[in-house]
């Protein structure tokens, strides 16, 4: 697996705060993609998991906070995308009534899946489920080598996650233009200051491509590659070897002007398995709630209420903000530019 790797080497252990790195405040778009997070029970407990999902989670949906999103999703048609992610989504509640709901509304739908989810018990009707509402999959498979997929996951994740892309291609994934199966890269975690930015998407996309194809037949459409952002699990990993300032300092000294005007946040709202809103999902991770301009914390209630959705002007940011405007960007559709 080629990685660009780049040593952190900067004396200055100071991080400029991303509001002032801008030349001016982060505002949103119109919203076009609605990003829920239907909880954080998982099958998996990642290393680099952001939400720190895991099997010990209980937090999930309410049978009343999908009832709004439905509602949501009936009264927005400016909303193009519903994007479900967790967790594993497929066993959260309310996964399926919004997927449907969704579809009904004539949205693309989005469901993020580790793959290994497809052998848990109750769970195998997933894939087939999937085909029949032509969801778009995006599922993480952070290298094309085992010994790195089982890492960052998990022992026996890697095979699991082989014969799940072989089943989804069985049902026409990654071959039928209805049926899109896009695969996630992550870089390694860090051991040192040797940090690494993702390689370029399209080089890297081909790699993964002549591997897979040539060892396992498995065919996909697209490969999104993703910046680890110190949030969640990846920053307590690095406060622990003393790196996460450092790592800061990294993906700061890295900033490309040029993805402001294409990050997620800008015509996306992120919602929570409580009903809060919120600018993207690493904000919802660390409790920055999206605001009106007044300072009013968002949730849908108040969207409802309120009969449009575009209530938020300034985007709130943080630190961590870097890693989504590091080298080629980073978003949950993969590289910026």
């Amino acid at each position: 697996m080629i990685q660009h790797t780049v040593v952190s080497s900067s004396l200055d252990s100071s991080i400029t705060p991303f509001h002032k790195k801008l030349n001016s405040s982060l505002k949103k778009v119109s919203i076009s993609v609605l990003q829920i997070n239907l909880g954080k029970r998982c099958n998996l407990a990642c290393t680099h998991c952001h939400v720190e999902a895991s099997p010990k989670r209980t937090e999930e949906l309410s049978p009343e906070i999908c009832d709004r999103l439905i509602e949501l999703i009936y009264k927005f048609p400016q909303i193009q995308i519903v994007d479900l992610t967790g967790g594993a989504p497929e066993m959260l509640y309310g996964f399926k009534p919004i997927v449907e709901a969704a579809k009904a509304n004539g949205k693309q739908v989005i469901v993020r899946s580790n793959l290994t989810i497809y052998f848990e018990p109750e769970f195998g009707d997933i894939p087939d489920y999937c085909a029949q509402h032509q969801l778009r999959i995006v599922a993480s498979l952070p290298c094309y080598l085992e010994d790195n997929v089982d890492k960052m996951r998990g022992a026996g994740v890697y095979d699991a996650s082989i014969r799940a892309l072989q089943w989804l291609n069985r049902l026409g994934y990654g071959q039928d233009p209805n049926l899109i199966l896009d695969l996630v890269y992550n870089p390694s975690l860090p051991n040192s200051e040797k940090f690494s930015l993702a390689p370029n998407q399209v080089n890297l996309e081909n790699d993964y491509k002549k591997f897979l194809q040539e060892h396992f037949g498995i065919h996909f459409n697209h490969l999104l590659t993703i910046t680890n952002l110190p949030v969640g699990r990846t920053k307590l990993y690095l406060e622990r070897r003393k790196l996460y300032r450092d790592y800061l300092k990294f993906l700061e000294s890295n900033f490309n002007e040029s993805t402001i005007a294409h990050l997620m946040c800008r015509n996306e709202l992120s919602i929570d398995y409580l009903g809060n809103v919120y600018d993207c999902d690493f904000n919802q991770m660390e409790n920055l709630p999206a605001t009106t301009r007044d300072g009013e914390k968002l949730t849908v209630a108040k969207l409802l209420a309120a009969g449009t959705l575009d209530l938020i002007e300034e985007i709130r940011t943080a630190s961590y903000c870097y890693g989504c405007t590091a080298g080629c960007g980073s978003s949950c559709g993969g590289a910026l530019i």
